[in-house]
């Protein structure tokens, strides 16, 4: 699945297939301007910042059991988030610091360090990747992942698959090459 924010006409939280198929809105009411996402694997819960009404919250996949983590001026111009363990990470663009959120306990917020330009954060530790599986867009014995020409994107689950072309490209009929 891929997860992602939209604040355009109507602020929502949503969820599609890596081809863009089946888009569903997970949170779309008491949300102004969601930026900033990470995703809880294990537990299946996504958290987002909106940084109009300065909260952080989480839900499940289905947008339910949702609540509110933190929220005030203490964490005003957040960008970039991050789940790992017991805790989120953000960047407050305002000084610049790494900031460290228990997510069970809003109250427990830490300041870790200050970096120039800091706009985003992520974790990079063996344990916030699930193992992966053999998938529908593998490369097959020809180079090509998942028989696609040029780009395979995975569908509703992992032994589905759509081909896609670049830009320039149209999909030939066969739905695996680009023209």
């Amino acid at each position: 699945k891929l997860f992602f924010t939209d604040y355009g006409n109507a602020a929502k939280v949503e969820r599609c297939d890596m081809d863009g198929m089946n888009r569903t809105w997970i949170v779309d009411s008491k949300i102004e301007q969601p930026t900033a996402l990470a995703l809880d694997l294990i537990n299946k819960y996504v958290y987002w910042v909106d940084i109009y009404l300065d909260s952080v919250e989480v839900a499940d996949y289905q947008g339910r059991r949702r609540h509110t983590i933190i929220k005030g001026r203490q964490i005003r111009h957040l960008c970039g988030l991050a789940v790992f363990e017991n805790y989120l990470y953000t960047v407050n663009s305002d000084n610049l610091s790494i900031l460290q959120i228990n997510r069970y306990n809003g109250t427990d917020v830490q300041s870790l360090a200050r970096l120039d330009n800091a706009k985003e954060v992520r974790v990079y530790q063996k344990r916030t990747q699930t193992a992966v599986r053999s998938h529908a867009c593998e490369v097959d014995p020809y180079g090509m992942p998942g028989g696609c020409s040029h780009i395979c994107l995975l569908s509703s689950n992992y032994k589905a698959r759509t081909c896609r072309c670049r830009t320039g490209f149209i999909l030939g009929s066969d739905g695996r090459s680009c023209k």
